[in-house]
């Protein structure tokens, strides 16, 4: 029996690092990283050398098998994503799976995650709320959005910069301008933002923006949120 560590890497600032995640990844045997120069820097800063392979939502399925091979034989594995906890919009849930249907240990290592920080920066109800992550591009996208304005409780989407706007407008039509909704963008980095506002204003801003760049979440209160 050996583990497999589900370990949470900072969202942005490298200092948020944990000295329990650190030590973790010192001790185990090898690394999957959803992007191995990505978690170099982090690696080189805390002096972690360890053998790594990639381990992204493109070889997911593929991959999953050599971590139960390395897992099978006693080696301790580790997984990290580029940000966040493994497993959350990111890979590790087919190998957190496989590594309990095989009798292993699956230990997280937890640390920031950009939902919670968002939330609870975001002045919002926050004793429920329901998680969306990416909404689908094309296909179903609409009807998400549709039940996200429907909701009593608030929702958390992760948005890309360029569909920002576009998210906006589609929730604005079912929503309404009073709908209370926050953005944060860049949290924990240099040019974090946290935008809160009713959603016809938060509109008029961001549609003004001659560009827009960063990780971004979207929280959007219930519709019967009111101040």
């Amino acid at each position: 029996m050996a583990t497999l560590y589900l370990v949470a890497t900072p969202i942005g600032n490298l200092d948020d690092f944990s000295t329990r995640a650190v030590e973790t990844l010192k001790s185990v045997d090898y690394i999957a990283c959803e992007d191995t120069r990505t978690s170099g820097v982090l690696f080189q800063r805390y002096q972690i050398n360890k053998p790594t392979f990639s381990f992204h939502q493109h070889n997911e399925h593929h991959k999953v098998a050599h971590v139960l091979n390395l897992l099978n034989s006693g080696s301790d594995v580790a997984i990290v994503t580029d940000a966040g906890m493994p497993g959350i919009s990111d890979p590790g849930f087919l190998a957190a799976r496989a590594a309990h249907q095989n009798g292993h240990i699956v230990t997280p290592i937890p640390g920031p995650d950009a939902i919670s920080t968002a939330v609870a920066a975001s002045g919002l109800p926050c004793d429920r709320f329901i998680f969306e992550g990416f909404l689908p591009p094309k296909k179903g996208r609409q009807t998400r959005i549709q039940l996200i304005a429907e909701s009593e409780i608030t929702s958390v989407v992760y948005e890309s910069p360029h569909k920002l706007v576009k998210f906006l407008e589609k929730l604005h039509e079912y929503a309404g301008d009073d709908r209370w909704v926050a953005i944060a963008r860049e949290l924990t980095k240099k040019f974090e933002e946290i935008d809160r506002d009713q959603l016809g204003k938060l509109l008029e801003r961001w549609k003004d923006k001659q560009s827009v760049k960063g990780e971004i979440v979207v929280v959007v209160a219930g519709k019967d949120y009111t101040e």
